[in-house]
């Protein structure tokens, strides 16, 4: 007996929340839910999903030379909102059953994508990633800046709407072809 209740996934797995599973993480479903879900909790300039936010970060992370690991990472970093959708930083702080299940999904997405073991250095171009990304966001995206000034970004982002079905398409194309280059970099090894 699984604990919990299940949402029913776009391709229609049955995903317990409190009891979630590697093989149940569907490409397909990530990429699907993630170019539905508006960033900032709707409270941009115009619809822009978390999956072009991923996007953006995988452009950041290859402009800057990270390795597969780590642009790996930069996709797939919000996938378990997928599952449990986005909740704000300000609100998050306070829900630590929320932030425990996000952290058990999240562990699952990473493990099913290879990238579960990122060192110190990893972990941190991640963080600076995804920050560099939420401070452009605001700045383009809101009438407002979070800093004075805007940290340094190498890539050149895209900020405007894009269609849901091609930011998704985009999405699975980047999954699917990061998932052989970390398959072929193991065979190497």
């Amino acid at each position: 007996m699984r604990k919990g209740d299940p949402i029913t996934t776009y391709s229609g797995v049955s995903f317990y929340i409190l009891d979630p599973r590697e093989e149940e993480i569907l490409d397909v479903d990530m990429a699907h839910s993630l170019s539905l879900l508006c960033r900032a909790n709707g409270h941009f300039k115009h619809f822009y999903s978390i999956a072009q936010h991923a996007l953006n970060c995988l452009l950041e992370a290859r402009t800057r030379g990270f390795n597969t690991r780590v642009q790996m990472a930069c996709l797939v970093h919000d996938g378990s909102e997928a599952y449990i959708s986005d909740i704000t930083r300000p609100v998050k702080q306070y829900l630590p059953a929320y932030k425990d299940i996000e952290h058990t999904i999240q562990t699952i997405i990473f493990r099913r994508y290879g990238v579960e073991n990122l060192t110190e250095e990893e972990q941190s171009q991640l963080a600076l990633v995804d920050d560099i990304l939420l401070y452009h966001e605001f700045a383009a995206l809101h009438r407002l800046s979070l800093t004075e000034s805007l940290p340094e970004k190498l890539a050149e982002f895209d900020f405007s709407f894009r269609d849901m079905q091609e930011v998704e398409d985009e999405f699975l194309r980047e999954l699917k072809g990061l998932s052989a280059q970390l398959s072929g970099e193991v065979k190497g090894a």
